[in-house]
Order: structure tokens, then sequence, then C-alpha cells
């Protein structure tokens, strides 16, 4: 179901003013934009019309920036098909590492240094414990999320470790299993520890200035948390559908705009609870834009033995372990995985159900549009 009420019409109230007071960067501000403008007229597009019925349909691009809430659907099946090739057959992890909230103020002066600093600090520390308890290399896809569900900054990494290694003679070696029957990766107080330990020494290393501020990091308990493994491949790539391609808000948990405030949904962690928060639409804003990530950078990673330098080595264990990777093949496009994966077909007609849908027109996109428009926009904001 389309949402009532989308991440671009927020911008299209409150963009001005929000840019008036906050003054964001140039590159902030063209990915605001880019979310604006995502399929409107303002982008171009094109007009479709059905070879059975004749019904028409007007379609406008996507801005296919990774912060718009619209544009990650293709591109996240697009990515669980790549990763499809890489599983094993053996329990996975989901390990969740988060850092003090008195650290935000680093990460906003600093985005880019602390979250690579996060993902080294995070995979030293498993790699680590695979060596001194096992005595054998894992792997990690680390993804990157730095909102909490209020859009306050909250930098965690989401990692999927598989269960076991391989050791100096390349021979797989499983996790324990219990009495009970479940499996065991490592004790998670102990890599809360040597995470917080490998973190905090870094930083001293980029940060000498903030020395007394550093240490007193030492003081203050860090989140580390392990999720029950999974049950086999195919809840992995559940998984990795979900939290891969998330963007700090969807469109799906705005519940109202007004004149002045924004107000949406988040589950309050402390009761698991469902609430309702209510913001002024430039503090909305201003919460949103620290959630964009630094030009180029990458958030989503592969350590060890899932990294691609490894891959012909993955696949010499998936065939050890008695699977046959899939072969190579071409890249799907954008129709192919939403007739496979979405259930939608773009070209059938939406009308009659029966015709092929015929592209007659295109548009192109309408050249310099305006920064930021109060009120409604002068582009069409849904395509027809």
């Amino acid at each position: 179901m389309r949402p009532e009420y989308e991440l671009a019409q927020v911008i299209d109230r409150f963009g001005s003013s929000f840019v008036k007071t906050y003054r964001p960067n140039t590159y902030v501000q063209r990915i605001v934009r880019a979310i604006q403008y995502c399929r409107t007229s303002a982008l171009g597009g094109h007009k479709d019309r059905c070879d059975e019925c004749g019904h028409v349909r007007i379609s406008y691009n996507s801005c296919r920036n990774r912060h718009c809430p619209k544009c990650q659907n293709t591109h996240r099946e697009a990515w669980i098909e790549s990763r499809k090739k890489d599983l094993l057959p053996v329990p996975y992890f989901h390990v969740v590492f988060t850092v003090p909230d008195k650290m935000n103020g680093l990460f906003l002066h600093d985005p880019a240094e602390m979250y690579n600093l996060l993902f080294r600090s995070v995979w030293q520390t498993l790699a680590q414990f695979s060596w001194t308890l096992r005595h054998c290399e894992t792997g990690m896809i680390a993804v990157l999320h730095t909102w909490g569900q209020n859009l306050s900054l909250h930098p965690h990494l989401h990692c999927i470790v598989p269960g076991g290694g391989l050791n100096i003679n390349g021979k797989w070696l499983p996790v324990k299993i219990s009495e009970t029957g479940k499996a065991y990766l490592f004790p998670v107080g102990n890599l809360s520890t040597v995470f917080r330990r490998k973190f905090i020494e870094e930083l001293q290393k980029h940060h000498p200035q903030e020395i007394p501020f550093i240490r007193s990091l030492y003081k203050t308990n860090w989140v580390v948390y392990a999720k029950e493994p999974f049950g086999g491949p195919e809840q992995v790539v559940e998984y990795l559908g979900r939290y891969t391609h998330k963007t700090a808000i969807s469109n799906h948990r705005l519940v109202s705009i007004d004149e002045t405030d924004v107000r949406f949904k988040y589950r309050d962690y402390r009761d698991n609870k469902q609430k309702q928060m209510h913001l002024s639409g430039k503090e909305f804003l201003r919460r949103f834009c620290q959630h964009i990530l630094p030009r180029g950078f990458v958030r989503i990673r592969h350590f060890g033995l899932l990294a691609s330098i490894n891959r012909p080595q993955l696949q010499k264990l998936q065939h050890s372990l008695g699977i046959n990777p899939p072969k190579k093949t071409d890249r799907k496009d954008w129709k192919q995985l939403c007739r496979e994966h979405l259930s939608y077909d773009p070209d059938l007609c939406p009308h009659c159900k029966k015709g092929t849908m015929i592209t007659i027109e295109r548009f192109d996109p309408v050249r310099g549009p305006p920064e930021f428009i109060d009120g409604l926009p002068t582009a069409n904001r849904k395509s027809e």
C-alpha cells in the first residue's frame, strides 16, 4: 500500500526553513533535494500505453539515492541475489555492537573516521576471539546503522557471523553445541570488554587532545548483544533483506504533517511498545540529516572468509561442505527483480491486467529546479 505521507513532503514544506536555520553543506543539500524530487517530473520520466486496452500511465524517474526511502527495494533484492552464492550450510549469528551516546559529538565532528574506527574495532574483536578461543579464521558481514527509532544519533553495527572458521590446515571447525542443542558463539560480556579496549586505544591515537574524556569511557558499559543463531541460510537471507538497505525512517512510519510539525511512529525499546513522536519540521529534518553518510562511504562491509578477496577460498570451503555455489550469471535488471521478489510486474497493464505497457514518449528532466519550495512543490509528486 502506498503510504499516506512521504519524507519528500516534509522536505517540500520545511526544507527552506531548515536550510536557513542549520546551514547544511552543499553535499547534504543535494541529497535532500534528490529525495524531494524523487519520482517527480523534475527528474524526467516516460509515458506508457497498454497494447491491449490503450490505458496510459505516466511514470517519473527515481533519484536512486541510498538515503531515499522510496529507492531501496530493488537495490536490496539485487544485493541479496549476489549474497546467496556466499552462504554456508552452518548456523549464523547476529551480533550488535554499540557505543555510548556520550561519544555522539565525536561522530558528528568526524563521521568517516569514527565509523571506520567502529568497523575496524568490531572486526579486530571478533577475529581475536576466533583465533584465541577456536584457533581458526572466521568471517563477518557488517551493516552500519546510525539511527535510533526516534531519529537520534545511535551508531551501531549489525554483524552476521558464521558459526565456525577455518584452521591453519584449511579444515572447517564448527562452533560448540550445548547439551540443549543450541549453538554458542562467544561470551558477550568478554566481547564487550575487548571491543571497548580496542576502540578506545584507537581513539587515543587519533584524538590525543581528548585523553581525559576518552579515559572516562572505560567507566561506561559498552553494549554487545548476540541474538539466537539463525535456523538456516534462508533465515540469513531474510535478515539481510530486513537490515542491509534500511534508511533512517520509512515513509510508512510518518503519521501526519501539518503547518509546523511532523508526527511519526517509533518503538520504545525500554518497554518494547510502539509510540508516536512529535517534532517540529526543522528538527525532524535536522535529525534525519545526521544520518546522511559521508560521500562514498561504504556502509556494508565483508571481512575475513566473507571478504571478496577470499572468494576462491570460500568457494573451496562450500564444496568441502557439500554445496555447489551457483554459477555467475548476468545481473538481473530491476524489472526482473520486481517480478521475482516484489510480486510486481512493471510491464503488466495495471488496468486490464492482460496487456503489456509500451513506452511511447520520454520526458527530459526539468533543468535547474529550485533548491527548495515552500508549501506544495510545482513538480508532480506521484506517478499516475
